[in-house]
């Protein structure tokens, strides 16, 4: 059979995914079977195995249509497509009517199961293309012969498919579907140039970007690069996590406003990050994992084979535009049509004309721009001003643009409606997986060296959970990897610090990679090959920069040989340079005859013992308040001797000292954050620089807080405190000791267990999960179960602990990450009268749901299952309740008049009564007081109705004010408060439109704050 006679000729990797979801995935423990299964028990749109609504049927069979369109087909006629798509729906819903086994249906072929499907749906509802016309009926019929050959070939690559069955069979749909991918790439129809160029291009995103460097793996015999597949671990990502302080009002109920000046959030998996926000900026320090989300990400998007997690990848064209190659040599930043020429790719030439600008003005690309910290910080601006224009001129689709955290200001991309995250450190679990992922990468099938190889990640694991100094390292990929390779290398030994770390790494790459991969290399020292790879990476530091040309790097290096004669054995400048291109491991090219340094990292270390030989502390300084530098001054202390040492901390304090305001803190905090690397230091010295971080005690606001923790232990010595300070310092000041990475802060942070301000006490419970589980339990948790703490639980050590000592806090807040049994168990012992749950409720027992017939205050949070209020008890005495982002899924928001005691409702963002059954539902609450509700679901009230009842009125409004006023003061006429949260931080709100929605001045306060 030809490959055109099939159907629609649409591209495995285009339909594959759709097709795999009209299919429920088989339970755990499914494996080969000896029978034949009906197809009916299969689908996902019917009975127990439901997954799919009607409405994501024909949302899937719109999908179809329109990539069959895209593909060039003959078009379907412009009135008649949403009717094919409503054919094509109700043919393979008839997929569950069907008693064929799979066995069968593949027997049967694809153009005969075609069929089948065909009469059954006619069986059930008429011959669905009975009103299309011959074209339509046409475009209908091979639509669904395609997607049937591919329903076939799901039954065959079933891992429940019996075993050794119609292989004949199997093959032949493979087969006949790699025919077609191969024609759609060789002979594409009339109008689908775009379609063949963007599949072949995602097919290159996913190889270019489908391997990653696991640092220290490439050592003896093992490759170089590994399946990102097999290396990625999932980060996290935190929002900004402080509002302004002028939200919180005297009198409010901190519960009412939960952590305004508390971190707000839990960490989320940064990869899903784009699935609730269009636009994310996205910091995170060096090594912790950013342009390994990068490559994740477009990766995920280019093969398009998505789980449930990454559906919202799905169509998404990614674009990865690393800014160190964009902005290598200082040029303009590239058009759209640009793009791939930019980053060098090999298809640039091939695309075809106006191609990004459809995928753009479509708004299905994926735009990835990695590194805003590697552009030099004088031409940032012109970097925003290119991302603003595009944002402008192709508004909708996806963007994630990267940073180190302090490279741009804060809000820096506000304007442009970005949200803001940070990578958060790896937590313990995270660095035990992470060392249990790097040791299997580094299996090499050995009997011998495997058993060696688990004999060192047992004995790491108990290293870095007994050595806190260790620990503290270990808190991103790229420093846990360098602790994996030095311990294998070292055989078990390790050195502490990060200057020791860092040495020590560079003689393992210079020294002994050669060495075990027998290169047979003429033996070199280590510090002539030093000597010479920071001269390049100081050039790179000094031009802000962190690629340059293969003709600088030549250059530079041909300057410095005369120095060294050692290097002389390698040959000329070109030989050196190759030589640490293809031996060292520290150096790379990402395009063609340009270099940059594997890791930023390094490039960092090498420039600081370079500024360090040459005596360079007046530009050390000079360059203290700039981002790129922080790490390179931190670790030129770290190297230098102990004059040199003084001398750069004066001239870092002196240098604050000229500068104001939060230059001047910067820079003094950065002089504290040198004291850890001076392991000798000249007393004045150091006592100068404490003097100057003691100025900045007791931090002003949260962030300033958080920077002082940062600092390490050594501002434990200099925090205040309990006594003495204001509720307001007192809070400051336990931001700052609970962001102090290491179990040093928690003696300090004990001494604030007692304070008589609720909110610095829930400080304390808030930050239980940056330190040791048990310790942090013992000598803080178990002195707040004082009735009135809000206990944040993040997992099921947490719970247990609470369970070991004993605790019954009555106010809970269970995130997702504790499992459904840990968290029945806790709402049974403490019997809550407040519970934030982000759990469905269909997942707690019924001893647990009993439990909650003392509930005062509910809050339920996210669920990816439907929502049922009839499993709360009805006789609950709740006085508040909160639904956030599911009420679109409670079946039964009705029986809201069952607690005929609530006197505040909660709807989150996105949520609020949709039908005139929910808002009356809300009228025969006769205690109601207070609604929290987003604005746009004001005209779904009924004509006439109104809430007399409730005085104070909280509005989520994203679009115009004065509509939603003049809603809100006909359905709301007692309210005497309105207040006002703008999600799109629009400035201020026009008078006008406040007097003429009937309310007064007095009656409104209106102001904003970052809801994202």
């Amino acid at each position: 059979m030809e490959p055109a006679a099939v159907g629609i000729r649409l591209a495995s990797t285009v339909v594959t995914p759709l097709v795999r979801k009209l299919f429920a995935r088989p339970g755990p423990g499914a494996a080969l079977v000896d029978e034949p299964v009906r197809i009916d028990s299969l689908v996902s749109f019917t009975g127990e195995r439901r997954k799919l609504t009607d409405k994501d049927l024909r949302g899937l069979a719109a999908e179809l249509v329109r990539q069959a369109v895209r593909a060039g087909e003959r078009p379907l006629p412009a009135d008649e497509e949403q009717a094919v798509v409503h054919a094509l729906a109700d043919t393979l819903h008839a997929l569950g009517d069907l008693t064929l086994t799979d066995v069968e249906a593949v027997e049967l072929g694809h153009e005969q199961l075609a069929r089948s499907l065909r009469r059954a749906a006619a069986a059930a509802t008429g011959d669905p293309a009975r009103d299309l016309s011959a074209d339509a009926t046409y475009g209908y019929e091979r639509l669904l012969t395609a997607t049937c050959l591919h329903v076939l070939n799901f039954f065959t690559q079933r891992s429940a498919f019996v075993a050794h069955t119609l292989v004949r069979q199997s093959r032949r749909q493979a087969e006949l579907i790699a025919k077609v991918d191969e024609l759609i790439r060789r002979d594409p129809l009339p109008g689908a140039e775009d379609a063949a160029f963007e599949q072949r291009y995602l097919e290159y995103v996913a190889k270019r970007h489908g391997k990653l460097t696991i640092f220290g793996i490439d050592l003896a015999n093992s490759p170089g690069k590994w399946p990102l597949d097999a290396a990625y671990m999932s980060l996290m990502a935190t929002p900004r996590d402080e509002a302004p302080a002028d939200d919180i009002q005297p009198g409010d109920d901190w519960r009412e406003i939960l952590g305004k000046q508390l971190e707000q959030e839990e960490p989320h998996p940064a990869d899903q990050a784009l699935a609730t926000h269009d636009r994310v900026l996205l910091r995170g320090e060096a090594g912790s994992g950013k342009t390994t989300l990068v490559q994740w990400l477009a990766v995920s998007a280019a093969r398009q084979d998505l789980d449930e997690r990454m559906a919202y990848l799905y169509d998404r064209v990614p674009y990865v535009l690393p800014l160190r190659t964009l902005t290598r040599h200082g040029e303009r930043l590239p058009a759209p049509r640009d793009f791939l020429a930019a980053v060098g790719s090999p298809l640039a030439g091939e695309q075809p004309g106006g191609w990004e600008a459809r995928v753009l003005t479509a708004r299905r690309a994926l735009l990835l721009v990695d590194g805003i910290d590697e552009v030099p910080d004088a031409e940032r601006a012109r970097t925003r001003a290119w991302l603003a224009d595009l944002m402008d001129a192709y508004p909708g689709n996806r963007w994630l643009v990267t940073s180190r955290p302090s490279a741009v200001r804060e809000d820096w991309l506000a304007d442009e409606e970005f949200t803001e995250l940070t990578l958060a450190p790896m937590r313990g679990p995270d660095v035990a997986a992470f060392i249990g992922r790097w040791h299997a990468a580094a299996t090499t099938g050995a009997p011998d060296d495997d058993a060696e190889l688990t004999a060192y990640e047992s004995q790491l694991l108990a290293a870095v959970r007994a050595k806190p100094d260790l620990g503290r390292l270990a808190t991103n990929p790229l420093m846990c990897g360098l602790i994996c390779a030095l311990h294998r290398d070292r055989r078990g030994f390790l050195p502490l610090g990060r200057k020791d770390l860092y040495t020590a790494a560079l003689s393992m790459l210079l020294l002994r990679r050669d060495r075990e991969r027998h290169m047979g290399m003429p033996e070199l020292r280590e510090e002539p090959q030093l000597q010479v790879l920071q001269r390049l990476a100081y050039w790179l530091i000094r031009n802000g920069r962190t690629e340059l040309d293969r003709s600088r790097a030549e250059t530079i290096i041909a300057d410095a040989l005369p120095a060294v004669p050692e290097l002389a054995a390698l040959g000329a400048a070109p030989a050196v340079y190759d030589h640490f291109l293809q031996r060292s491991g520290l150096l790379s090219e990402p395009g063609p005859d340009t270099a940059v340094f594997v890791h930023r990292t390094f490039q960092d270390f090498l420039g600081a013992r370079a500024a360090v030989d040459e005596g360079d502390f007046g530009m050390l300084a000079r360059h203290a308040a700039d981002d790129q530098w922080e790490d390179v001054i931190r670790m030129a202390v770290a190297q230098a001797r102990p004059r040199e040492r003084a001398e750069i901390l004066r001239d870092l304090l002196a240098r604050g000292d000229s500068l104001r305001d939060a230059p001047r803190a910067r820079v003094h905090l950065l002089a504290a954050a040198c004291l850890e690397h001076a392991a000798e230091l000249d007393p004045a010295v150091r006592a100068e620089v404490e003097r100057r971080t003691a100025e900045l005690v007791p931090p002003r606001d949260a962030a300033d807080a958080r920077k002082l923790g940062a600092v390490g232990p050594m501002v434990l010595d200099l925090l205040p405190g309990p006594d003495g300070l204001t509720e307001n310092e007192a809070l400051n000041v336990a931001i700052a000791a609970t962001h102090v990475p290491s179990d040093a802060a928690i003696p300090f942070l004990a001494r604030f267990v007692h304070h008589p301000a609720q909110i610095v006490r829930s400080q304390l419970m808030w930050g239980w999960h940056r330190f040791d589980c048990r310790l942090y339990a013992d000598q803080i948790v178990r002195h707040l179960d004082d009735g009135e703490t809000h206990f944040t639980l993040r997992g099921d050590e947490q719970v247990e602990q609470v369970e070991r000592l004993g605790l019954r806090p009555k106010h809970l807040d269970v995130r997702g990450t504790v499992t459904s049994p840990a968290t029945s168990r806790l709402i049974e012992a403490c019997e809550p009268t407040f519970l934030m749950l982000s759990r469905p409720l269909a997942h707690l027992t019924d001893g647990a749901l009993s439990t909650l017939a003392g509930v005062a205050e509910l809050r339920l949070f996210d669920s990816v299952e439907p929502w049922a209020l009839s499993r709360i008890p009805a006789d609950a005495p709740l006085r508040t309740l909160g639904l956030f982002n599911s009420t679109r899924r409670v079946t039964d928001l009705h029986l809201l008049d069952r607690w005929q005691g609530l006197e505040w409702v909660v709807f989150g963002d996105e949520d609020g009564p949709r039908s005139a059954a929910d808002w009356e539902a809300l009228s025969r609450l006769p205690r109601l007081r207070r609604l929290d509700l987003p604005a746009d679901v004001l005209d779904r009230a009924p004509a006439g109705f109104s809430l007399p009842q409730v005085t104070e009125l909280w509005l989520a409004l994203e679009d115009a004010w004065a509509p939603a006023a003049k809603a809100a003061a006909r359905l709301f006429p007692s309210v005497r408060r309105v207040l006002v949260r703008e999600m799109r931080r629009q400035s201020s709100l026009p008078y006008l439109a406040r007097a003429q929605a009937g309310f007064s001045e007095r009656d409104l306060d209106l102001r904003s704050w970052p809801v994202d």
